[in-house]
């Protein structure tokens, strides 16, 4: 299993693991891991390179979304973004055992257990689980406040060398320094903010201040996916509007908000990019595709040789 997906599934499941929620989940998981592998027809599909992920996921949502807790749910689709599509099935039985491992041992007593990792693996590690704490931000407003706590909290520890160094002391245990943050944030910023500045403190991280700032490129990253810009070559109303944005958040799995601008130079069609996916569907587009097309040399167009 991938340190992200670890991350991730310690996020998603987190102070609920002990409780009778926790067992739900990796019976719901043990289940899907089952169907999986005894139904060869899904196995083959679920491990085949030529399905598209998100296929894949479209499968997976339209079986379990009504039989399975969302929590469950939401493990079993990011595992399918993150693991190899081969791996696909032993993962889903690593998933459950993993919930279960959390579920009978509790938060505290199964990070003393957890191994550990390179302060790579860390990072990734961390980026899961800040996917998944910020994938429940409703909107992009949400995101923008988490990402200016973020930074704030940040220049407060780069500016005081004597709390820095007791967050960064090794010999205290990861629950006393997280203690210190909870103490410092809680009620003045939002429970992702805190949740995403205490998860530093459980790995391997020699500088906090770094570690804080690539968590707000994280969220600063989330932000962009919720935001679309579409370019259009006239006004779209309404519904049009409705359409476009219920489409976008099948694509990115999230509320997408619409920034839309008019420009006449894409004589017809839309240009819509959210973070770093880009749809040209413009009829400006479509035109120079037509235009090379036609420039292209003889030889070239039909495969002859001279």
């Amino acid at each position: 299993m991938h340190q992200s997906l670890r991350g991730y599934t310690v996020a998603v499941v987190g102070d609920i693991a002990r409780e009778a929620d926790g067992e739900h989940i990796a019976d719901d998981l043990n289940a899907v891991a089952h169907l999986v592998s005894r139904t060869n027809s899904l196995a083959v599909t679920l491990t085949d390179f030529a399905v598209p992920t998100g296929a894949r996921r479209a499968i997976l949502r339209e079986l379990l979304e009504s039989r399975v807790r969302p929590e469950a749910l939401r493990l079993v689709l990011r595992a399918v973004d993150t693991e190899r599509t081969e791996e696909f099935p032993t993962v889903l039985h690593e998933l459950y055992e993993l919930v279960r491992h959390m579920h009978e041992l509790g938060v505290l007593e199964f990070r003393a257990e957890e191994p550990i990792v390179s302060r790579t693996a860390w990072r990734h590690f961390m980026a899961g689980y800040a996917d998944a704490v910020l994938e429940s931000a409703p909107d992009v407003a949400e995101l923008e406040e988490i990402e200016d706590e973020l930074f704030r909290f940040a220049r407060i520890v780069e500016s005081n060398p004597s709390l820095r160094e007791a967050l960064a002391d090794a010999d205290r245990p990861p629950e006393a320094r997280e203690e210190i943050v909870t103490a410092l944030l809680e009620g003045k910023a939002r429970p992702a903010t805190v949740r995403l500045a205490r998860v530093p403190l459980q790995g391997r991280v020699r500088d906090l201040v770094s570690s804080l700032d690539w968590l707000v490129e994280q969220t600063a990253r989330a932000r962009g996916w919720r935001v679309a810009r579409v370019r259009t070559a006239r006004p779209i109303d309404a519904q049009e509007q409705e359409a476009l944005a219920a489409a976008l958040q099948r694509i990115t799995d999230h509320p997408v908000e619409l920034q839309i601008t008019q420009d006449a130079a894409l004589l017809g069609g839309a240009v819509v990019q959210i973070g770093d996916l880009l749809v040209d569907a413009s009829a400006q587009r479509r035109l120079e595709q037509l235009q090379d097309h036609l420039l292209r040399p003889e030889g070239a167009t039909r495969g002859a040789h001279n």
